[in-house]
């Protein structure tokens, strides 16, 4: 996909998945499998979308869950990386060597997972060698004092290497981080969770990361029982949605199992995705 002078390639790290009524939070079951059916174990499947950005520089954005996940989260969320970052980054005819940025929305474990790697000694290393990471400043401070709630999310093997090796820049506010990609801070899911704008040649898209992690999750109230501030979940998507349907936004919706991209449309008060790809 283009958008003006940016290249947009969605990228994949395969699938895994989480608990349904987690994923919809107060949203009935009868409703929410209808868009995303429930295993036996009332798990629905996610997909990770990292996206990856050519222009000014080469940039990705997340980095899916990564492979140094344990046989015990293996099996619990049903992890499948037959189809992995390092392939879909093959598909486009780079390496990670080629990376210059890695943006993260935030640092949860699904999309900072793999920032990180084990060489050959078993050390933590960042995977992509050439690249400055970029997180933003309090996200930083919650996922290094993590508490009861948002332990479970937030894995210092995923982050903490990359402030020790030196390649970690913390950015306190909304800014450019490159030419034509912006950080906004969008709250909810995490306080500090942001998503990334993408302007270039008068069109806009946006990286929703996990403020509409899914597209059965663009009704307003459609929010995850995994926010930690869903009050703020659902101010940030008033008024985001009606921002993408009036000004045709192209969303990039990270963890939908089928959908990488589209745009929300809305008729006769319903509204619905339109696939780009």
């Amino acid at each position: 996909m283009t958008l003006g002078e940016l290249e947009l390639i969605p990228l994949f790290d395969g699938f895994f998945r989480l608990d349904g009524g987690a994923m919809f939070g107060v949203v009935p079951k009868s409703l929410w499998q209808r868009r995303a059916p429930a295993d036996e174990k009332n798990r629905i499947t996610l997909g990770l979308r990292p996206l990856l950005v050519r222009g000014d520089r080469t940039m990705i954005i997340d980095a899916g869950i990564g492979d140094k996940m344990d046989a015990k989260s293996h099996e619990m969320y049903a992890i499948d990386r037959a189809h992995h970052l390092d392939a879909s980054l093959a598909a486009a005819g780079l390496a990670a060597a080629d990376i210059d940025i890695v943006l993260a929305s935030h640092l949860h474990f699904d999309h900072a997972g793999g920032f990180t790697m084990r060489d050959r000694s078993g050390a933590l290393v960042p995977r992509f060698p050439n690249a400055r990471y970029v997180a933003r400043t309090a996200e930083w401070e919650d996922a290094t004092r993590p508490h009861e709630r948002n332990r479970a999310s937030y894995l210092a093997e995923n982050y903490v290497p990359l402030m020790d090796a030196g390649v970690l820049d913390l950015v306190p506010d909304d800014r450019e981080i490159m030419p034509g990609v912006s950080v906004v801070r969008s709250g909810g899911h995490t306080m500090h969770h942001q998503v990334v704008m993408l302007e270039s040649g008068g069109r806009t898209a946006v990286f929703a990361a996990d403020m509409i992690p899914t597209t059965a999750h663009v009704d307003e109230p459609w929010i995850m029982a995994y926010d930690l501030y869903p009050m703020d979940t659902l101010a940030f998507k008033r008024r985001f949605v009606r921002e993408a349907i009036d000004r045709e936004y192209l969303v990039l919706f990270e963890h939908d199992p089928d959908v990488a991209a589209g745009y929300i449309r809305e008729e006769r008060g319903r509204k619905r995705v339109e696939r780009v790809a």
